[in-house]
């Protein structure tokens, strides 16, 4: 089956369960009465992402949060072909340009770094960006189209480093999951990602980093059934409430502050 064929299907199986669970609601308002609103995020947000939802919740009586976090380039595709998305949050601009006018109300309000993730202990003593080359370094990271991969590629093309992957993930938690497991010596992953997985990994920051900085948008989606209340769920992204939970977590301001 093709990759296009089973986003298809994850689209038609997220419709329906989206209906169930709104009970044929389409109501726009506000009040949030017995409203499911679905926020489509990347997988590096779902921390964050997941305790603005419980606070969004908390203040909108009746109202359920449903995420679906993922690759964003998977997320986009997912919504292109028909997945009901209220919210979209990128791990990076392309992704969210690829919505063009789908994306309304778009605003940037993070921004992430790279960092390496060994196991506990660093078996492979990896030390440096350029480590991750040397002969027998079993390296994951996320595959070119997904915004950590895009940003791993450019780092590795501005320092002069030929990276060898053993495997490319579709998101930074496949790739992140490759090392817990034992199964990667290393992997490429954001700064908030070793931050929160604790104890489970260890992080190596590297110079080379800052030459790529990605850029977190949300926006409401197109056509959302629950518009009133998506725009309510950006504004407590980009609010005081949704900067202090993304600081705490690592990330960086929008404007590129860390």
């Amino acid at each position: 089956m093709t990759r296009r064929a089973h986003l298809l299907i994850a689209a038609a199986l997220l419709a329906a369960s989206s209906l169930a669970a709104c009970g044929g609601s389409d109501s726009g308002g506000s009040s949030g009465k017995g409203e499911a609103l679905t926020v489509f995020a990347a997988a590096s947000l779902t921390k964050t992402f997941t305790e603005l939802g419980k606070r969004f919740e908390a203040d909108h009586d009746g109202t359920k949060v449903k995420f679906s976090f993922g690759g964003s380039s998977d997320l986009v595709e997912q919504i292109q072909s028909g997945a009901p998305a209220d919210v979209f949050a990128s791990a990076d601009t392309k992704n969210m340009d690829k919505l063009g006018s789908d994306a309304e109300g778009r605003k940037d309000f993070a921004t992430n770094t790279l960092e390496i993730a060994v196991p506990p202990g660093n078996p492979a003593a990896i030390a440096t960006f350029a480590d991750l080359a040397k002969p027998g370094v079993k390296l994951v990271i996320c595959a070119p189209e997904v915004p950590c991969g895009t940003a791993t590629a450019a780092v590795a093309e501005n320092a002069g480093v030929a990276l060898k992957p053993v495997s490319q993930e579709q998101s930074v938690t496949d790739v992140l999951g490759k090392v817990t497991s034992g199964e990667a010596d290393a992997g490429i992953v954001y700064v908030t990602d070793v931050k929160g997985a604790g104890s489970s990994v260890e992080g190596i920051t590297f110079p080379e980093s800052s030459s790529v900085v990605n850029t977190y948008p949300i926006a409401t989606v197109k056509d959302s059934t629950h518009a009133d209340l998506a725009r309510e769920f950006v504004d407590l992204v980009v609010g005081d409430q949704g900067q202090k939970v993304l600081a705490a977590a690592g990330f960086g301001s929008a404007d590129g502050g860390q």
